[in-house]
């Protein structure tokens, strides 16, 4: 215990690292809590607390976090990182992180896939949080440079070249190699070697030109990286629980679909209101017009020729009707009194049954 407490002072407190340190237990600590708290609220143990709502409104950890953040960073200037505050600010800090990366799928889509494949990011971002807070911690800042003492060339040549690797290793796709390769150099330089994923940038730019090279990579593809991909998700599953399994038939996979569907609807009903409004303006039109032509006339021949009016207009709706025939238009659809679509009629000529074929 005195060995650990001495490693401890020599290592994160005479080297200033204690805030950071600070922060990345806060990380770990808060994410291992929101972890463990959603999983106990997702089986419905009844002696663990369950979610925030009040009035009903559900509210996510993520809200917190970002109070967190607030917190640990404005502090950190208000207080011109003196101590102790400094290292009270770093804590709050990282549990910030913790609780905001745990919902960063959440933040990438705007949709709560907290229990789908898509939530799956937000392990990979938390990860990716821890790694590199611990590298920060571990290293050496900027690149081995200490100042007054003598600059090691040789650490910095290898810290370069293994972040070289490490970025050549996430471009052929293999994610999980290059991030634990800024950790261990070795694995991000075999990663660096080896064929890229059929999917990735670098086979895309490399491997367009070369087809036996893209055969070799398909082939390792599902000999290879399945299995490792099985073996990432069980990890995934231990960590974050295993996500919701949706049929195809279930109303949440069809969620884009309704929206777009509800916009298409909306579309239309409004199409609709507007070709509504113009046919009651026309028939408004029409109106006016037989009552100014009405008042016009003599009273002596006023039924006479409000009759021939009717029979002119019935004409002349009948050739427009034709002529809407001959060019190949829909029938015009004529509009009663209340302003309503009238059916069309049957056309007499048209055959509405099929024969009867005897045998």
């Amino acid at each position: 215990m005195t060995t650990l407490l001495d490693s401890y002072r020599e290592h994160i407190v005479n080297t200033h690292k204690q805030p950071l340190f600070l922060l990345l237990v806060g990380f770990i600590t808060s994410f291992v809590f929101i972890r463990f708290s959603v999983r106990m609220i997702r089986a419905q143990v009844r002696w663990w607390p369950g979610n925030v709502t009040p009035g009903g409104l559900h509210i996510h950890h993520m809200v917190f976090g970002l109070g967190f953040l607030l917190l640990g960073g404005i502090g950190v200037f208000a207080t011109y990182g003196g101590q102790p505050w400094m290292d009270w600010f770093g804590l709050a800090f990282g549990i910030g992180c913790g609780l905001v990366l745990d919902e960063f799928a959440l933040i990438l889509h705007l949709d709560d896939v907290y229990w789908s494949e898509q939530g799956r990011k937000s392990v990979d971002a938390v990860i990716f949080g821890i790694l590199f807070t611990s590298l920060l911690l571990v290293g050496y800042v900027p690149l081995g440079v200490v100042p007054g003492e003598e600059t090691r060339w040789g650490l910095i040549t290898i810290i370069s070249v293994n972040s070289l690797a490490s970025v050549i290793t996430l471009f052929k796709g293999k994610v999980w190699t290059g991030l634990l390769g800024i950790m261990v150099p070795g694995l991000s330089w075999i990663g660096a070697i080896r064929l890229a994923r059929p999917s990735s940038p670098w086979a895309r730019w490399r491997y367009a030109e070369r087809p036996r090279r893209r055969a070799r990579a398909l082939r390792r593809e599902r000999l290879l990286h399945r299995r490792a991909d099985r073996a990432r998700t069980w990890l995934f599953d231990l960590i974050a629980g295993a996500p919701d399994k949706v049929p195809a038939n279930h109303p949440a996979a069809h969620r884009v679909a309704e929206r777009m569907a509800a916009r298409a609807t909306a579309h239309l009903d409004a199409h609709a209101a507007r070709a509504l409004a113009r046919r009651r303006a026309r028939l408004a039109d029409r109106r006016s017009a037989a009552a100014a032509a009405g008042a016009e006339g003599r009273p002596a021949g006023a039924a006479d020729q409000a009759a021939g009016g009717a029979g002119e207009a019935r004409s002349r709706l009948a050739q427009q009707r034709r002529r809407t025939v001959r060019a190949g238009r829909s029938r015009a659809v004529a509009v009663g009194p209340t302003g309503l679509e009238s059916r069309p009629e049957r056309n007499p000529r048209l055959r509405t049954h099929t024969r009867r074929i005897g045998r």
